[in-house]
């Protein structure tokens, strides 16, 4: 992401190997790779159904910490990537780890319900 170097072929292949493997991913590891699709601007929704699922598993887990969970919510509103129950599960567990966000985390996280249009009355 960071030298501007772009291969659709390359994110397309390596999202169809990420969802066959996604139940091995650590909460860090699927925010990281959703992160970096979104970073490059390359939709994958194949990759992003499947984590959603992945994280609505994984979102109570002391793992999912609070930047992943900002990272994650960011990466699906950069890309308009819809996940109406992820982002209700998601502010549901943000209010229980609020404490633990840094001011960057935790704007991340609002501007990703606001871009989105996902209003929650937990937040």
């Amino acid at each position: 992401a960071k030298i501007g170097y772009h291969s659709s072929e390359l994110h397309d292949a390596s999202a169809a190997e990420v969802i066959k493997k996604l139940s091995s991913f650590k909460p860090q590891e699927i925010s990281s790779t959703l992160w970096s699709y979104a970073k490059l601007e390359h939709a994958s929704p194949k990759l992003f159904d499947a984590a959603a699922g992945e994280v609505i598993k994984k979102m109570d887990s002391p793992t999912f910490n609070s930047q992943a969970i900002s990272n994650t919510l960011w990466s699906y509103a950069t890309l308009a990537q819809p996940s109406p129950k992820m982002f209700d599960l998601a502010a549901y567990e943000a209010v229980k780890k609020l404490g633990t966000f840094n001011s960057q985390a935790l704007s991340n996280m609002l501007w990703a319900y606001a871009k989105v249009n996902h209003r929650s009355p937990l937040l």
